[in-house]
Order: structure tokens, then C-alpha cells, then sequence
């Protein structure tokens, strides 16, 4: 994909989302409908654990997670790396958050969403805020490009 801004991919706003199943960095299994009518769920996919960009992105959600992560919301970090991988990086940034393994089989989750790119068998920067109910109501495919959390905060709010 060329484009910087992916924009037709994955599940349309107000489709409901592809439940999965994914490994957390502690192995413990993480199913998107643990979370039906509990909490709404910011889906955050990144391509690379311990690249700059990533990083940077992450820990910026970490250093306002009282605005992603609440009684009414929870992250949820999506990479194709070993859940050992994001072990690691997740106790070096000290995320907390779930970061969660789409690697085998290998990037399932993401091309359900539209964001995995085969030639390089990582999932793009894209982000879907799923509510209650498992609907996705709002989404942002930004292809390499760095995403704007600000962007997220005003979606959270319209809630």
C-alpha cells in the first residue's frame, strides 16, 4: 500500500467488529468479546515493537492511558511480533496495557481489519474505537504515518 492514509479497509463504521483471540505479552488469551457490554475498546495496531515510531505512539497513549484506559475504556495493542517480543518491550516502556500477538497464524487479526501488509508481514498504524455492543464506530487507517490522539480523545467523547 502506497497510500499514507489507507482509507477502504477492514470492517465499515457501524459494522461490528471480528472478534479475536490473541495472546497477551503474558500468554494469558485476550478475546475482543470479553469486552462486550462492559467497556468500549480503542484497537490500536502497530507494525513494529521497539521502532521508534511505536514506541513514541505507545508510550504517549501510556502517559495519558486515564483518557484511553478507564472504567468505561480499554487499549488494546495489536503487532504481529512473539508475544515474547512484546513481553519484553512492554516491561521496558512499562506499558499498562494489553499488548497482544497477532503472530501466528501470522497476521490473522490484522487482515481481518484491513491492516496487514503481506510484503512486509506487519499490520499498518490503524486504530478502531469499538463500543459496548462490539460495533466499530469510529476508525483511522493511517498506513505509516503517525496517528494524532487527539483525533482518538474526540471519538472517545462522542461516545
Amino acid at each position: 500500500m502506497s497510500d499514507s492514509t489507507m482509507t477502504e479497509a477492514g470492517p465499515a463504521v457501524g459494522a461490528e467488529a471480528p472478534d479475536f483471540e490473541l495472546r497477551d505479552q503474558h500468554g494469558q488469551p485476550v478475546r475482543l468479546s470479553d469486552y462486550r457490554g462492559k467497556k468500549h475498546v480503542v484497537l490500536v495496531f502497530i507494525p513494529f515493537a521497539f521502532s521508534r515510531n511505536c514506541t513514541g505512539e505507545l508510550c504517549a497513549i501510556g502517559e495519558d492511558l486515564t483518557a484511553f484506559q478507564n472504567d468505561d475504556t480499554q487499549v488494546l495493542a495489536v503487532s504481529c511480533d512473539s508475544t515474547f517480543v512484546l513481553k519484553s518491550w512492554g516491561e521496558k516502556e512499562r506499558y499498562e496495557f494489553p499488548l497482544l500477538s497477532d503472530f501466528w497464524p501470522h497476521g490473522a487479526t490484522s487482515t481481518a481489519y484491513g491492516t496487514f501488509e503481506e510484503r512486509i508481514g506487519a499490520a499498518t498504524r490503524s486504530t478502531y474505537l469499538i463500543d459496548r455492543d462490539g460495533v466499530v464506530r469510529w476508525k483511522v487507517l493511517n498506513g505509516w504515518e503517525p496517528r494524532d490522539n487527539d483525533a482518538y480523545k474526540d471519538a472517545l467523547a462522542a461516545l
